[in-house]
């Protein structure tokens, strides 16, 4: 498929950053990263009166609201564990609340290597419980990027797990379903990924995991129980070194009869759908404004 000529200028502004050069270091540099983190967003959008933040355990919530909605979008960010929100993650919010029906929570949640996974995790699940004390659970949806999808499809396996009233659907961008990064096919793609690397990204997943290992569930939804999970639309790219184990994850949920919609960009890189300026993301980014307002 013929490619936007906003694509080729997004591959040179990601070239231009030095991402993949960052995702290529041992340890990853991850205070160098930090520097792009966005905790609290500027402009007239944001400070308006509908904004509102609160604290879950050590998670902060950024909340748009619609007063008129009795919907919830809780929106998982990524960042390799280390890091995040991004500005890109700010813009999408603006968008999304502008044209869809949900109030949107935005969670901040505390990042590796200060804190690992058993502690994020327990802030994602604090962060859902206290959303079902408002919203009943066939009006919450959960979406989330790269870590941010691996957060919502494991706190879905738990749900699952401890027999807690599920969210309607969840979108997953780009998740990472394999923290230990062994799929042989991911070399392959790391030659093509312009974003991502197998040796920064392994070592994000180390510093989160700590002492557990990389395969554990709670860090790894490959291998956890797809069976039960809600209605999932996952958004994958083809050249991302994380779209290898998606494919794997893709038949875990077909043979546990996932209701599941999956698209692929051709010849996209990691978190497709919320990268700037793209033809291609405003066209995805149009297709989920679509899911959540079904």
């Amino acid at each position: 498929m013929k490619k936007s000529i906003s694509y080729y200028i997004i591959l040179f502004v990601l070239k231009l950053k030095g991402l993949k050069k960052d995702f290529s270091q041992d340890p990853i540099d991850y205070k160098k990263i930090r520097k792009q983190d966005v905790h609290d967003p500027k402009g007239k959008f944001f400070s308006q009166s509908n904004i509102e933040s609160f604290n879950i355990l050590k998670s902060k919530i950024t909340a748009v609201n619609k007063p008129e909605s009795n919907r919830l979008l809780i929106f998982i960010h990524g960042g390799a564990f280390i890091s995040g929100p991004s500005q890109h993650h700010w813009d999408s919010i603006k968008t999304l609340h502008q044209q869809t029906n949900q109030n949107i929570w935005l969670c901040d949640y505390p990042k590796a290597p200060e804190h690992q996974i058993e502690e994020i995790s327990l802030n994602i699940d604090a962060v859902y419980k206290q959303a079902l004390e408002k919203y009943s659970a066939q009006n919450i949806k959960l979406m989330g990027d790269s870590v941010g999808g691996t957060l919502i499809a494991t706190l879905t396996q738990r749900l699952v797990l401890n027999q807690v009233e599920l969210p309607s659907k969840i979108i997953l961008v780009s998740p990472v379903m394999d923290a230990s990064l062994k799929n042989l096919e991911i070399l392959k793609v790391d030659a093509v990924d312009p974003m991502l690397s197998k040796k920064g990204v392994l070592s994000a997943k180390k510093m989160c995991a700590g002492e557990l290992d990389l395969k554990h569930p709670i860090i790894s939804p490959l291998f956890g129980s797809f069976i039960g999970i809600p209605r999932t639309v996952l958004y994958m790219a083809e050249n991302d070194i994380t779209y290898p184990d998606q494919k794997r994850a893709v038949i875990k949920m077909k043979e546990a009869k996932v209701v599941l919609i999956t698209v692929l960009g051709e010849g996209m890189p990691h978190v497709w759908p919320f990268l700037p300026v793209m033809k291609e993301a405003k066209i995805a980014l149009n297709a989920i404004i679509k899911e959540l307002n079904d």
